[in-house]
């Protein structure tokens, strides 16, 4: 990939990965709040301003990196902080907090398809722009949906299973999270490697 190349494929991924961020981390702020927890509000963090959402490896280091190696970007930002146990039914509402982050991508996804389905806009980098955030929605959405901590399908899961499954399952977060902590980096700098060499 040319220098053009990649400064085009920043520009584009990186606003619409933010974009894409901020209204999954909205959408689970705004349902908790909803069903009584008003954490996320209180901190600052029901927003739609990306700067509140940011963590500085998974939303600036990591996306960067495979931005610049040529990579369709990929990241996490800070999750939205609920409290499951201000909500007024904690076992049913942890399913629709979990749920929240992965259906407002989806929905954003439509609403990009359908701009683009109706041809309104005729710039040909507003269309990539918008074919890029149309892809990071729908891939954001799909990955949270996969029950492994601490993804959103983790959430969903725990909230269906039976409740000292459900502890169980919980207790196993932080391992799950230390172990795709470290498949991550040493992928990213395997990458970095092979392409040095």
């Amino acid at each position: 990939m040319d220098a053009n190349s990649r400064i085009l494929n920043f520009f584009f991924n990186l606003p619409a990965f933010l974009i894409a961020l901020t209204v999954h981390e909205y959408a689970h702020g705004f349902i908790a709040n909803k069903l009584g927890d008003s954490t996320a509000k209180r901190m600052g963090r029901l927003t739609f301003n990306p700067l509140a959402h940011i963590d500085p490896v998974g939303t600036i280091l990591v996306p960067l990196f495979l931005i610049s190696s040529g990579n369709l970007v990929f990241g996490w930002a800070k999750p939205v902080p609920v409290n499951f146990y201000n909500l007024k039914n904690p076992k049913k509402d942890m399913i629709w907090v979990g749920l929240a982050g992965p259906a407002a991508n989806f929905i954003a996804a439509f609403i990009t398809y359908f701009i683009l389905k109706t041809e309104i806009i005729q710039n040909i980098f507003a269309i990539n722009f918008l074919t890029v955030l149309l892809i990071i929605n729908i891939v954001l959405g799909v990955f949270n949906l996969i029950p492994i901590p601490p993804l959103d399908g983790s959430r969903i899961l725990m909230g269906l299973l039976p409740p000292k499954m459900a502890a169980g399952y919980a207790r196993s977060e932080p391992y799950v999270i230390k172990t795709l902590q470290t498949i991550f980096i040493i992928s990213i700098l395997y990458n970095f490697l092979r392409r040095m060499f």
